[in-house]
């Protein structure tokens, strides 16, 4: 990771080769020395305002942190902690011995807002194409997907005969190469006659709900929590138990101890986002055991963390009492319909022979796209590159948002805490500026105990994602009693 701008830092020592020389541009840049807001703060906004509209294009040379200081009439130190500031947030990218440049991917012109009514009271804003900036939670950035790749994938699931018996449990291929993808990026070691393929983590439930549930019984849920859990389980029969969380997810100590199985989502407690500590995830199995339950243990965008170390799984942890699920759904695309469920072994037969009987089937072309697709390694890379590309829209929404942020060490979303009352609000009057969001009181099966907003980086790319961003700030310095957009509760 580049610290501090390229300028800085000496040049290699090895003769580079004879490039065009690309003059740096003139940046739309201003220093007030009487202003309320720092010189650092005032360049940094400028710059960033300035990409996020277009007047810098991707690739484009920027001065040197001297020859614009000097054009300022501020310090160096003042310009070098600003270009840090926008290297940190992705916009910008350094060469050595070169210069300072605008990253691929930093720059694009602002797109124009659409203004669209919204029913009093609405707590959810549902997308109708209509906004500029979607920053709505659960939605990857499939524009990452590697093109060649992906043709690869599908070419070779064009080679292989259709089996005139498809195995209900997925292809024998695909579950093998789940076994190395899953032991090395989460840590699960599992055989490939624990895995069941499945058409994600919704379709992962209603096996569970269908094999293993009796109507009546308990289920404990996250209280906030993933809705469609709840809907899979209700439509079993089953009495809900909403389950609280904290800000490191479920409480432990607060389960009761009738349970048939409790669902929980430990690696980014959806959607408030925290991550389960490692002795309240041992306290979980240990309750697991000593109650007879069983755990569901939803990994559904576990391979992306930031700045921390990862977690053990659940199912790493006690793989006897926890069925553990997963899904390409936020790594690739919704639309591909492809997951997996890792259980113990005697669980397999029933949870099969569910799976036969709703027709809980994966198409062989898709489990053949998967298979290359995790045998070639692509899959992995497409993560790292999505780990590194969700930083940067991360640090972006860390920056212009600040304190009041929740959940920002792991996933795809983080949580605006909001005062009282407001959060509704806000979600129209953003809407009405062309973001779309979506407000934690949605999560809720009971009265809310919290309010804020569910922000969303993955549908929207660095710019679009700070311009959504800087709505949201300038309504929120608007609210009674506001402390600015760093600070809203």
């Amino acid at each position: 990771m580049t610290t501090f701008p390229p300028d800085l830092l000496p040049a290699p020592p090895r003769a580079a080769p004879r490039v065009p020389v690309k003059l740096p541009v003139e940046l739309p840049v201003a220093a007030d020395r009487h202003a309320p807001l720092p010189l650092t703060g005032q360049i940094a906004a400028q710059l960033r305002e300035a990409l996020a509209a277009g007047r810098l294009a991707a690739g484009e040379r920027l001065p040197s942190t001297r020859a614009l200081a000097a054009a300022l009439g501020v310090s160096r130190t003042v310009v070098t902690a600003a270009y840090t500031q926008l290297f940190a947030e992705g916009w910008l990218e350094g060469r050595h011995g070169s210069g300072t440049y605008v990253a691929p991917g930093a720059a694009g012109p602002r797109p124009p807002a659409t203004a669209r009514a919204i029913p009093p009271g609405a707590a959810w804003v549902q997308p109708d194409g209509t906004a500029a900036v979607s920053l709505r939670p659960g939605i990857p950035w499939q524009a990452g997907i590697d093109p060649a790749a992906w043709r690869r994938a599908w070419r070779h699931a064009g080679t292989e005969p259709v089996p005139a018996e498809p195995d209900p449990r997925g292809r024998a291929a695909l579950r093998e190469a789940l076994t190395g993808y899953l032991r090395r990026s989460r840590g699960v070691s599992a055989a490939a006659d624990q895995i069941l393929v499945t058409r994600g983590v919704s379709a992962g439930l209603r096996l569970v709900a269908s094999a293993l549930l009796q109507p009546g019984d308990r289920v404990g849920v996250e209280e906030p929590g993933y809705q469609a859990a709840r809907a899979v389980f209700s439509s079993r029969g089953a009495q809900l138990v909403p389950c609280r969380v904290d800000g490191d997810g479920l409480v432990v100590e607060e389960l009761p101890g009738d349970l048939r199985l409790v669902y929980t989502t430990p690696a980014h407690q959806y959607p408030l986002g925290g991550r389960l500590p490692v002795p309240r995830r041992q306290a979980l199995a240990a309750w697991a055991r000593a109650t007879g339950a069983l755990i569901v243990e939803d990994d559904y965008d576990g391979e992306f963390r930031y700045d921390v170390a990862p977690l053990p799984t659940l199912f790493g942890l006690d793989p006897d009492v926890v069925i553990y699920l997963g899904t390409t759904s936020k790594t690739l695309t919704p639309a591909l319909g492809a997951g997996w469920l890792v259980a113990r072994r005697d669980l397999l037969p029933v949870l099969t022979t569910a799976a036969a009987d709703l027709g809980e089937r994966v198409s062989g072309p898709v489990q053949l796209a998967v298979t290359e697709l995790l045998a070639s390694g692509e899959l992995e890379r497409h993560v790292r590159r999505m780990r590194h590309e969700y930083a940067r829209r991360r640090a972006v929404m860390v920056t212009v948002l600040g304190g009041g942020l929740t959940g920002d060490t792991a996933g795809m979303h983080m949580v605006l805490e909001l005062p009282p009352g407001t959060a509704t609000a806000v979600a129209a009057a953003a809407l009405e500026r062309g973001v779309e969001v979506a407000t934690l009181d949605r999560y809720f099966a009971g009265p809310p105990t919290r309010e804020g907003l569910v922000l969303g980086y993955g549908a929207a790319d660095l710019a679009a994602v700070s311009r959504g961003c800087q709505v949201i700030a300038g309504i929120l310095a608007g609210l009674p009693g506001a402390r600015g957009a760093g600070a809203p509760c």
